[in-house]
């Protein structure tokens, strides 16, 4: 995520509501396309770097040091917005869980498979509720780019490992309900509070699992500073930069943007973890962003 790892829909914040989270002095002055693009280098970073950490923690625990340090971050930001009328309190449950087993189905997803590829398919969540419903004639032709895409990407000289395949579905499966949750919980709840409560909540919902995973390997210094770097690349910068972007574009331009998503993985793999796809892959993750793109241009 992706991340949108991890946290792309921003319906849960309302704008009048929000206390400014970016710390630099400045950033204002910066280009929000510039923003945007920040934030997704981060996320893919932050996700490759998530993966080299699978060797001591291994993907559950990774997942718990970065939700956990990102929750923590997120609780003290927003520590004024934490209370939350009880009715809001079962949505906010369902979205930090659907965030928790997002994060560990894509973990998992990228220690079978290339970044690239695991996040590409991933977008499919994403795609799938913006073509949901439609009528217009042109969905279906971006629905089937998609999926030519993902045909794409499957091909490969080597053996495909398919657990991998469908761990990313599942992610962007989780990615969709994470979504339409999301929209439910900006009704019910003011500020970021809700947020992060629901980043708390996933933690402890891995958390059993990544000890189990990890052991006492979690609380080695190195391994701890490493979790604190890969939740403030993967969810905390990422929050920061793209909401202020938000506040000064159209969110159809950045739903375009983000679309390039899968594409800043890919490079991202090569580039920290020497991940390289063939040229059918990468013609693969062209068809899904192309598609991506072409949804959110022409909705409604």
């Amino acid at each position: 995520m992706v991340a949108i790892d991890i946290e792309r829909s921003w319906k849960p914040v309302r704008r009048q509501s929000i206390p400014r989270l970016v710390a630099w002095r400045g950033l204002g002055g910066v280009p929000p396309t510039a923003l945007v693009m920040a934030g997704i280098v981060s996320v893919q970073i932050g996700a490759a770097f998530a993966k080299q950490l699978f060797a001591a923690t291994g993907p559950a625990g990774a997942v718990s040091l970065r939700l956990g340090f990102a929750g923590i971050v997120l609780l003290v930001l927003w520590r004024s917005a934490l209370r939350i009328d009880r009715r809001a309190l079962p949505v906010v449950l369902a979205y930090g869980a659907v965030l928790g087993l997002m994060n560990l189905c894509f973990y998992e997803a990228i220690d079978r498979i290339p970044l690239g590829m695991a996040v590409t398919i991933e977008f499919l969540g994403p795609l799938a509720v913006a073509l949901a419903g439609s009528r217009r004639w042109i969905d279906p032709v971006w629905a089937l780019l998609a999926g030519g895409g993902v045909f794409l990407l499957t091909q490969s000289d080597g053996p495909v490992v398919w657990s991998g395949i469908l761990l990313a579905l599942a992610a962007g499966g989780c990615w969709a309900g994470y979504i339409l949750l999301s929209a439910k919980l900006g009704e019910r709840t003011s500020g970021g509070g809700g947020l992060a409560i629901a980043m708390a909540f996933g933690c402890v919902l891995i958390a059993p699992i990544g000890i189990w995973e990890a052991g006492s390997s979690l609380l080695q210094p190195s391994v701890l500073a490493a979790g604190f770097a890969v939740a403030m690349l993967s969810s905390v910068v990422p929050y920061s930069v793209e909401l202020e972007a938000l506040r000064r574009i159209p969110p159809r331009v950045f739903g375009i943007l983000m679309s390039l998503e899968p594409a800043v993985a890919a490079l991202a793999g090569f580039a920290v973890l020497g991940q390289i796809l063939g040229i059918g892959q990468w013609a693969g993750v062209v068809c899904v962003v192309a598609a991506s793109a072409g949804a959110t241009r022409t909705a409604t």
